[in-house]
């Protein structure tokens, strides 16, 4: 029996992972305070909403390979994010905006 439902709970393990990729990824804690100078070396930033799988809304910051999650409520946070959406990750419709760009070279080209 041992052996039957420690397979039973590997399989609804594997199942729940490939439903629910994400589930894992989420800020469980959030920092209420910055250090000093950190907003200087993000790299990229995402927000996590409290709604789905995260039960935490958050501001997630990319430093050096590192994950470091803070409070969205912070004003200097708020405002370091209205000047840096640039470092937001790009959605899959800027890659037609690419494609039609190198479209119009090479007819520039033929030309």
């Amino acid at each position: 029996h041992v052996l039957l439902i420690s397979m039973l709970f590997l399989i609804l393990l594997f199942l729940f992972l490939a439903l629910f990729p994400g589930a894992f990824n989420c800020c469980t804690k959030i920092s209420d305070e910055i250090p000093k100078g950190i907003l200087q070396r993000v790299e990229r930033f995402e927000t996590q909403k409290a709604d789905g799988l995260c039960h935490l809304e958050a501001v997630i910051l990319y430093i050096g390979g590192r994950k470091f999650c803070i409070s969205p409520r912070i004003k200097k946070v708020k405002k370091w994010m209205k000047k840096n959406k640039h470092k937001i990750p790009r959605k899959k419709a800027h890659d037609r905006k690419q494609r039609r760009t190198k479209n119009n070279k090479k007819k520039e080209k033929k030309q």
